[in-house]
């Protein structure tokens, strides 16, 4: 299993992709792709809690992971959503 030190990391590895310059199918992938990683670092922050380790990395790990999470989403559903206007509602 790994350490939340190496969770905390591919937490802090993620980055926001150009979701512009994507489909709206592919901007819905993105989305279903975030949630997918949002329950697996849940899950994986739930298993680090459950063994006491570390409260202050877990602390740190579920307060980063909700800003990223966060910000990702906000920016896929902005996307989404200007995409969503210019193909269907201004055409």
């Amino acid at each position: 299993m790994e350490n939340i030190k190496e969770l905390i990391e591919e937490i802090n590895s993620r980055k926001p992709k150009d979701y512009e310059k994507m489909s709206i199918i592919e901007v819905s992938d993105e989305l279903h792709k975030v949630m997918d990683f949002e329950q697996t670092v849940l899950k994986k922050i739930k298993l680090f809690e459950d063994n006491h380790q570390e409260p202050d990395l877990i602390k740190y790990a579920k307060m980063i992971s909700k800003k990223i999470i966060e910000r990702e989403t906000t920016l896929i559903q902005e996307t989404y959503l200007k995409k969503i206007d210019a193909e269907y509602l201004n055409s």
